[in-house]
């Protein structure tokens, strides 16, 4: 049979447009393994509509054909992409219904809120109360909040008194006592003298009770004496008096306070934050006063120190009621003036009255 040359000419033009694809696929292979080279290991980083144009080519081409032409990125890959691609498109979770809503944040700081401020409440009894606050949670919701952040259930919870809840309980009858020392200068050389300072809570009004080169079993008992006289002893209306484990707190001294009605209250070992009222006033009269000054003899520390509770009480603001004044001056509503004591060196600001 003769070939028509319109046939053997269809047959040239395929074979050339054959070669011609291959000379393409191969130039094309060589500049991609070229480009490879130039990135070395840095990974090529595709957004999701290049993956889906890829996969939809690729797959095409097939397992075969892409191991031969594919060097910047492997025909797994490729046919990977192309798997997604189809588990996207058959995806159904968007029109899945949900299961039970996931709790607030806002309910359960709620919870926990409730659970810690009332330690003897058991699940049923914060159910209910939540119930009554227009929320509807299961027991078991509530236990699963109160076992999350650590807390025990109630009948464990009741057992055990935290120190906050003890000071925010008994805050208007607490009392705190303790030692500070203060470098005197006398005809004997330089002496160390303590300062035996008391102070309520809730107020944060201060006594100096005593000031001593060295305290000792009598004196202390004096001084508990005098802090709990009926008529005028600073700790007169108090129940409670916290103090560290210094031993001149003898045994004396507490049975001495605890005939006029006071428990004594002593921190735990090397925990002196348990006393930071206290803590606090001692910090602040020798940065802003003692820190400061020389002392010259037993009177003249007295006369400091005086000085610095008047200021302390009647002109300083305190952060701890509210940046409040304990026992303000009375003032006016004339001229400012500045209030000065130790030559200055503590000031306030009054209007005339």
């Amino acid at each position: 049979m003769k070939t028509r040359p319109l046939g053997i000419l269809l047959i040239m033009l395929a074979g050339w447009v054959n070669r011609h694809q291959q000379d393409a696929i191969e130039y094309l292979k060589a500049e991609n393994k070229i480009l490879r080279d130039k990135l070395g290991k840095k990974r090529i980083i595709l957004n999701d509509e290049q993956k889906r144009y890829l996969a939809v080519l690729g797959r095409k081409l097939g397992r075969k054909v892409l191991s031969d032409i594919c060097c910047a990125i492997s025909p797994d890959t490729l046919l990977r992409w192309h798997r997604d691609l189809i588990a996207k498109k058959y995806d159904g979770s968007k029109n899945r219904k949900t299961g039970r809503p996931r709790l607030s944040e806002k309910l359960e700081k709620l919870i926990l809120k409730i659970a810690k401020h009332n330690r003897g409440w058991g699940y049923t009894r914060i159910v209910g109360q939540l119930q009554y606050l227009g929320f509807k949670v299961s027991h078991q919701t509530v236990g699963n909040i109160i076992k999350k952040y650590g807390l025990q259930p109630s009948p464990d919870r009741l057992k055990k008194t935290t120190w906050t809840e003890f000071v925010r309980s008994h805050w208007e009858s607490l009392a705190a006592i303790d030692f500070f020392t203060c470098e005197v200068y006398t005809i004997k050389g330089l002496r160390k003298y303590m300062v035996l300072v008391a102070i309520e809570y809730s107020t944060r009004k201060v006594q100096i009770t005593g000031i001593v080169e060295q305290a000792y079993g009598s004196w202390m008992e004096q001084m508990a004496r005098n802090l709990s006289d009926p008529f005028a002893g600073f700790l007169r209306d108090k129940r409670y008096l916290v103090h560290d484990r210094d031993t001149l707190f003898n045994k004396a001294f507490r049975r001495i306070l605890k005939a006029s009605g006071i428990k004594t209250i002593r921190t735990t070992p090397m925990s002196p934050n348990l006393t930071p009222v206290i803590e606090r006033f001692i910090r602040s009269i020798k940065a802003e006063c003692l820190n400061k000054m020389l002392i010259f003899g037993e009177a003249h520390l007295k006369y400091v120190v005086s000085s610095y509770i008047d200021h302390y009480h009647q002109e300083r603001p305190h952060q701890g009621i509210g940046n409040q004044i304990i026992d303000p001056l009375p003032q006016g509503d004339g001229e400012i003036i500045c209030q000065e004591r130790l030559g200055g060196l503590l000031k306030s600001y009054r209007r005339v009255v």
